[in-house]
C-alpha cells in the first residue's frame, strides 16, 4: 500500500463535496479510483480538504455537490487540498448545492394531514428549480385504498403521479431506491412527514434525528440543521435540506405560470391575446378557467408581484416596505411606520430637549 500511495500523492483525484463546515470540505472520492489508490473497501473514501488560496483569490466558491479535483492526499490523516472546481451542471441557492439532478418532495397523506395549499406551494418551488420533481407520499398504510385512489386522481389532475410509500411498513421503498440510483437528489417537504425516517431507511448509516409530530399544531419539529450529501448503497447521493415549514416564492410574476403543469398544458393548446398576460382578468386568456389550483396561482401571483415591488424598492434608500410572515407560509409586504410621526422619541432625546429648554429659559 505504501508504494501505491507514494505513486499517487502527486496525482490528481476526483470527487464530490458532500459536506461543508467553516473552511473545510469533506470530499467523497469517486469509487472508480479505489482500485487505483489501492483501497478495495465497499465504503466510499472520504478526505477532509481545504481549498487552494488561488481559488479564494479568484472568488471560486466551493459548495456541497461540487465536483472537485483533489491534490496532495495524506492517507494517514485523511486530508487533502481542493485544487480546482469542475463546471457545474446545475446550482441551487437555497439550499446551496450544486449538480443536483432531481427534487424528491416528501409529504404524508395523514399525521400530519395533507394540506393541498401547502403541497401546491412546495410543488411550485420545486418546479422553479428547473429540475425533475418527484412526489412521494408517506404513511400510505394509514389510509384506505379508496382514499389513496382519490388522492392519486386529484394529483393526476395537477400533473403529478405520486409514489405512495410507508417507511414504517416498508411499502414501495424499492421503487424510491430505483429512482434515486445514480443521481444527486435533494429531499424536501414539510416537517414531520417522515423525511429523516425515509433517509435512515435508505441509508442506515445516516442516523438522522427523527422528531415526533406536535399534537397542538399537527406539525413536525425541525430536525435537520445543515445540508449534507449521503451516499446511497445502490449508487447516487441524497441531500437532506434544513427543515422548514414553507418555502419562499421568489420568481417573477411572468415566470409563475410555467410552474403549474396544468397551466403549461393549456398554453400548449393555445395562446393568450397579450404576450405579457398574467392570466388574471385579461381578455382571451387560455390559462384562466376552471382548474383546481387556479386560486392558488392567483394567491402566489399576488405574492410574486409584491416581491417584485419590494425588490425594486430596495434600490430606493427611502423604501418604506417591510416583509411580514402570515399563516400557512403566506408572506406579505406592508408599509413601515414613518419614524417621525409614529415612533416614540428616545429618552436620551427627551433629556437633551429638556436641557435645551432649561438653558433658553435661563437666558
Amino acid at each position: 500500500m505504501n508504494g501505491e500511495v507514494s505513486l499517487i500523492n502527486s496525482a490528481q483525484l476526483f470527487g464530490t463535496v458532500v459536506a461543508v463546515q467553516a473552511n473545510f470540505y469533506r470530499v467523497q472520492l469517486d469509487r472508480s479510483q479505489h482500485k487505483e489508490i489501492g483501497e478495495f473497501s465497499p465504503n466510499p473514501l472520504l478526505l477532509l480538504c481545504t481549498r487552494r488560496t488561488r481559488l479564494k483569490k479568484i472568488g471560486q466558491q466551493v459548495t456541497v455537490g461540487d465536483r472537485v479535483v483533489v491534490e496532495e492526499p495524506d492517507w494517514t490523516d485523511g486530508s487533502g487540498v481542493i485544487a480546482d472546481v469542475l463546471p457545474r451542471k446545475s446550482q441551487l441557492d437555497r439550499p446551496a448545492i450544486a449538480n443536483v439532478n432531481q427534487v424528491l418532495l416528501v409529504f404524508a397523506v395523514t399525521d400530519p394531514p395533507l394540506e393541498p395549499y401547502q403541497l401546491s406551494r412546495f410543488l411550485v418551488k420545486g418546479e422553479s428549480t428547473g429540475l425533475d420533481v418527484i412526489l412521494c407520499l408517506n404513511k400510505s398504510d394509514l389510509i384506505s385504498p379508496q382514499e389513496q385512489a382519490e388522492i392519486e386522481q386529484r394529483l393526476g389532475n395537477w400533473g403529478y403521479q405520486p409514489i405512495f410509500i410507508s417507511v414504517y411498513k416498508g411499502i414501495n421503498i424499492n421503487a424510491v431506491e430505483k429512482i434515486l440510483s445514480g443521481k444527486i437528489t435533494v429531499v424536501a417537504g414539510a416537517s414531520g412527514v417522515g423525511k429523516s425516517s425515509l433517509i435512515n431507511t435508505l441509508i442506515p448509516s445516516a442516523n438522522l434525528r427523527v422528531a415526533s409530530v406536535s399534537g397542538k399544531l399537527a406539525r413536525g419539529r425541525h430536525t435537520t440543521r445543515h445540508v449534507e450529501l449521503f451516499d446511497l448503497p445502490g449508487g447516487g447521493l441524497l441531500a437532506d435540506t434544513p427543515g422548514f415549514n414553507q418555502p419562499d416564492l421568489d420568481c417573477t410574476p411572468s415566470e409563475l405560470v410555467n410552474y403549474f403543469p396544468e397551466a403549461r398544458e393549456r398554453l400548449k393548446s393555445g395562446s393568450c391575446r397579450f404576450s405579457n398576460c398574467l392570466h388574471r382578468d385579461e381578455p382571451d386568456c387560455v390559462v384562466r378557467g376552471d382548474w383546481e389550483r387556479y386560486e392558488d396561482y392567483l394567491n402566489f401571483l399576488e405574492e410574486a408581484i409584491e416581491h417584485e415591488t419590494w425588490l425594486k424598492q430596495q434600490a430606493d434608500p427611502e423604501s418604506n416596505l417591510k416583509l411580514k410572515s402570515k399563516g400557512k407560509g403566506r408572506q406579505q409586504y406592508e408599509p413601515m411606520l414613518e419614524s417621525k410621526k409614529y415612533r416614540r422619541v428616545s429618552r436620551k432625546k427627551q433629556q437633551q430637549t429638556l436641557q435645551e429648554l432649561y438653558k433658553e429659559s435661563e437666558d
